[in-house]
């Protein structure tokens, strides 16, 4: 589990722990819906949601008891399409960025289809020219992942590279030993 997640739910516990003067070890199916409904007035939807799921917690892992309401109702969730970039603007990006390692990041980003954070700690030891896919590590919840790599984009990092000073073993990714590849692409962190 996420260090802020086992943070969001002690704050919860701790919130129903005061609101319940600290007597939350058998609380009833009755109390929780009236404990719910007052926190719903003062707090949002998403702190309600950790509250409920921080409970949840405590009673089946710490006091290795029932949820004791079961029929209570979840949070309504929004379902929010993500704003995604056409071709044409991303073409207008590029166009309007000069620095020409903030180029390749854009389209890298885009053409794997990557969130800003992926992109950042993208290493080259991570690029497998070989099968043509990139590893993409601790991904959202914290799995990786393995991404298909297209010619293009792997041509666009191949100029790049060319282009810029790497250290001695880097500038050849596909004939480099695993174990050395480790060079970051941190000089984008100022672009996104």
């Amino acid at each position: 589990m996420a260090a802020r997640t086992i943070e969001a739910y002690s704050h919860g516990v701790r919130r129903a722990g005061g609101y319940f003067q600290y007597q939350i070890d058998a609380l009833t199916e009755s109390q929780l819906t009236e404990y719910f409904s007052d926190l719903l007035i003062t707090h949002s939807w998403s702190t309600l949601k950790l509250d409920l799921y921080g409970l949840k917690f405590y009673y089946k892992n710490v006091l290795h008891q029932p949820w004791p309401a079961p029929a209570l109702v979840k949070a309504p969730t929004a379902q929010r399409l993500p704003d995604i970039v056409t071709v044409e603007q991303l073409q207008r990006i590029i166009a309007a960025t000069r620095i020409l390692s903030y180029r390749v990041y854009f389209y890298t980003i885009y053409s794997l289809g990557l969130r800003r954070g992926e992109g950042l700690r993208l290493q080259v030891g991570d690029i497998d020219a070989d099968r043509k896919r990139i590893h993409v590590r601790d991904s959202k919840g914290n799995k990786d992942r393995f991404v298909p790599l297209p010619d293009a984009t792997l041509l666009a990092l191949r100029r790049h590279w060319a282009c810029i000073e790497i250290p001695c073993c880097y500038s050849r990714i596909d004939k480099v030993d695993a174990k050395r590849r480790t060079w970051p692409l941190r000089h984008w962190t100022r672009a996104a």
